[in-house]
């Protein structure tokens, strides 16, 4: 199967399903965790490992020596240090742990991206997106299958416009990230609520009432007893959904349904970093200080907190 074939099937699959749920969707947009290790540094600092390089990067750094460990830190300090001017501030910290736990996202865009830049010019226009996920069926009006595949383009289309910045239908590979994975982007979440609402709101009214809202999560299907979940689900709707009691969610209300305002766990890790290696306290870190404090942010021989696995050449 190629990749348009692969695309357009994943997009079969979640038309069915959204036409026909029987079972609870989770819609909402939550933060993960930095990790699952407990946060207790004065048992060891495996969170914070976790937290600062990524789960699967933290492993990398367990067999590595003291020395070892410095040096590659370095080298990722200098990437952290956004501006150059020598100072990693909270802010680059907290920028870098989203982006390192993030890396699944990034790894999913690469693996596609040879797939769409046809002409290897290192961008991705629409043109391109739009030949090598539709192809052939942009000509079949009445496709054998009966989806509808130019009405899927045309809210494809829409979200391409909206991650590409400059407006000039070229998407660089952050936007090309942007557009693939909007929920993690603060200017595509419109986009998100838009999508979102256009599923479940099935009489097109703009809103999305008590019925929709449990429509899209469960189907009857002749039963008349409904499961408890979904009795909790229709009290949440009444008591928290709506904040207005007006019967129905709008669009504010979808979006705080969906990208809730969640504790920043990037935040709280950054600014707790800072604080552990900041030995001047002038509210940023010199690379001497991340290193001095290098069993903080790596792991290595020394402090032998993971599993040792194979080692990583490159971050």
């Amino acid at each position: 199967m190629d990749l348009r074939q692969f695309l357009l099937c994943l997009s079969l699959c979640t038309a069915f399903a959204l036409s026909k749920p029987t079972e609870k969707k989770d819609r909402v947009h939550h933060e993960p965790q930095l990790s699952d290790k407990v946060h207790n540094d004065a048992q060891n600092f495996d969170y914070d490992h976790d937290a600062f390089l990524g789960a699967e990067e933290a492993k990398s750094f367990d067999q590595l020596t003291p020395e070892e460990s410095k040096e590659r830190l370095g080298m990722i300090v200098d990437k952290i240090d956004a501006d150059k001017d020598g100072f990693v501030t909270e802010g680059e910290l907290k920028s870098w742990i989203k982006h390192a736990q993030k890396k699944y996202i990034y790894d999913n865009v690469e693996s596609q991206w040879q797939e769409f830049d046809m002409n290897q010019d290192g961008l991705i226009s629409w043109d391109e997106y739009r030949n090598v996920t539709y192809g052939t069926y942009l000509d079949d009006p009445d496709p054998d299958d009966g989806f509808n595949y130019k009405q899927m383009m045309v809210r494809d289309e829409r979200r391409f416009k909206m991650a590409d910045k400059d407006g000039d239908l070229i998407a660089t590979k952050e936007e090309f990230t942007a557009f693939l994975h909007p929920e993690e982007y603060d200017y595509m979440k419109d986009i998100v609520v838009q999508e979102t609402m256009e599923d479940i709101d099935k009489n097109a009214d703009g809103f999305i009432d008590l019925e929709e809202y449990i429509g899209d999560m469960y189907s009857h299907d002749g039963n008349a007893d409904e499961p408890e979940w979904v009795k909790t689900e229709r009290e949440q709707f009444v008591e928290f959904r709506d904040k207005n009691r007006d019967g129905r969610m709008d669009k504010e209300e979808t979006k705080d349904w969906i990208l809730p305002s969640d504790y920043d766990h990037a935040e709280a890790e950054a600014r707790h970093l800072v604080y552990e290696s900041d030995q001047n306290k002038d509210g940023k870190l010199t690379k001497e200080e991340i290193v001095d404090k290098y069993d903080l942010f790596v792991g290595s021989q020394a402090t032998d907190f993971g599993e040792a696995l194979v080692r990583h050449d490159e971050f």
